[in-house]
């Protein structure tokens, strides 16, 4: 691999440990995936942040490498951590797990990354350019760059994104080159996708025929999706979930996403499937069991400011009986409060909960045994990730179940209707 004058510098030590730790897995990983080179990139995401992922040994790694003198040098943003950093008492969160995971937050800060702790970075300003270079982990921010932003990233893992970030660059292979953001499976949508719900199980369904292929998705309502911010989070669900069933990190929708519209954007010999119906996927995610409701949630990617507005809209004056949740970044629910959507959300019985996610939160101490949610990735990932039965449906079906605390099955009417 070709290694300019002042890479192989960086790979020899010549600005200490921590540099050359980072410029050590930039470049095995570039060796290993057959890239001819590096390319600088604008920004990084890094995964791995909740102590219930990382563990000690995560948390000693992190430590060790800031403490070599390792430093961010591009903008840098953090995925959720393990609890909401400000309220993790009155949630109920455990004390020894939130010293270790401001342990984890102190790490990252001494290397020059502040605590954003979203999913979502694109809603708090980290918003790469169509044709820039990034290294992203998280599998639905790394979806979002690609295919709604159009920018350039590699699902990367915690470590290799945080490399990426502490040397300004990343190995030149995979999605930064033309000719792996071809569509290698064309997807024809013949039937009706309105909810944000069904948005996520079309999602479940490509991303299990996708696997780790470019999806290009034709039929669906190119009005809607090109009317933000309410397309945005239409969009960010789609690729989320499959990410989430498949191996997904880059998409196009015709006459939506930026590249759809390239010349031989889809690759010769592409396979081609029809979705007629989304029932099966929402059965699959249907996993309530028989436990009581004692949870709806929302924000899964993380919610932005329009889906709190309109889950607002959908409660119309009522409290909830059981506990709703909303888990969004925290420069969001900040936002909100400054214009009143926060009061008036909270007026009504509901928690804007930040800087975290039920997947990576350690929800089993907070004695919640069955929640109910219109996100498709959450839903796939909660029942092996956070101990939890779950309850799938519309945000429609989710809203009325946290106001009358009982759950009501309409997956198949929603799917007919």
């Amino acid at each position: 691999m070709k290694l300019t004058p002042y890479e192989q510098s960086l790979l020899e030590g010549a600005e200490g440990r921590g540099v050359q730790k980072a410029m050590e897995i930039v470049v095995a990983l570039g060796r290993i995936y057959g890239a001819e080179d590096l390319v600088e990139i604008s920004s990084a995401q890094v995964a791995g942040v909740s102590y219930k992922n990382l563990g000690e040994a995560g948390l000693e790694f992190l430590s060790d490498w800031a403490a070599q003198g390792a430093r961010v040098r591009v903008p840098t943003t953090l995925n959720p951590a393990g609890l909401d950093l400000h309220n993790w008492r009155q949630l109920g969160f455990d004390a020894a797990f939130a010293a270790k995971q401001q342990r984890v937050l102190e790490a990252f800060a001494a290397m020059g990354i502040p605590p954003s702790c979203t999913c979502t970075p694109y809603l708090v300003g980290n918003v790469p350019a169509r044709g820039e270079h990034v290294a992203w982990a998280e599998s639905s921010a790394v979806s979002f760059a690609n295919s709604v932003l159009g920018a350039r990233t590699n699902r990367e893992g915690g470590p290799s994104a945080l490399a990426a970030a502490i040397v300004g660059r990343t190995a030149r292979y995979g999605l930064h080159l033309d000719v792996n953001r071809r569509a290698q499976l064309v997807v024809e949508v013949r039937c009706p996708v309105r909810s944000l719900s069904d948005f996520g199980v079309l999602g479940i369904l490509v991303g299990q025929q996708a696997r780790h292929r470019v999806p290009y998705l034709r039929g669906l309502d190119t009005t809607r999706l090109l009317n933000w911010p309410a397309g945005l989070d239409l969009l960010k669900t789609l690729g989320a979930a499959m990410a989430a069933s498949g191996a997904v990190a880059l998409y196009h929708v015709e006459g939506v996403t930026p590249e759809s519209d390239e010349p031989d954007i889809i690759a010769p010999g592409a396979e081609r499937i029809t979705v007629t119906d989304l029932r099966a996927g929402y059965q699959a995610l249907e996993r309530g069991e028989q436990f009581a409701l004692d949870l709806v949630w929302f924000g899964c990617p993380h919610a932005s400011l329009a889906e709190l507005e309109e889950i607002v809209r959908l409660l119309n004056g009522r409290r909830c009986k059981v506990p709703l949740w909303v888990t969004m970044a925290r420069a969001l629910r900040d936002e909100a409060a400054r214009n009143g959507l926060l009061q008036r959300f909270e007026a009504l019985g509901g928690h804007v909960v930040a800087d975290t996610c039920l997947v990576v939160a350690p929800m089993q101490g907070l004695g919640f045994r069955c929640m109910a949610t219109p996100c498709a990735k959450g839903a796939y990932y909660a029942p092996t990730h956070s101990g939890m039965a779950v309850h799938f449906s519309s945000p429609e079906a989710c809203v009325e179940a946290a106001v009358t605390g009982r759950w009501i099955a309409e997956a198949d009417e929603k799917v007919e209707r």
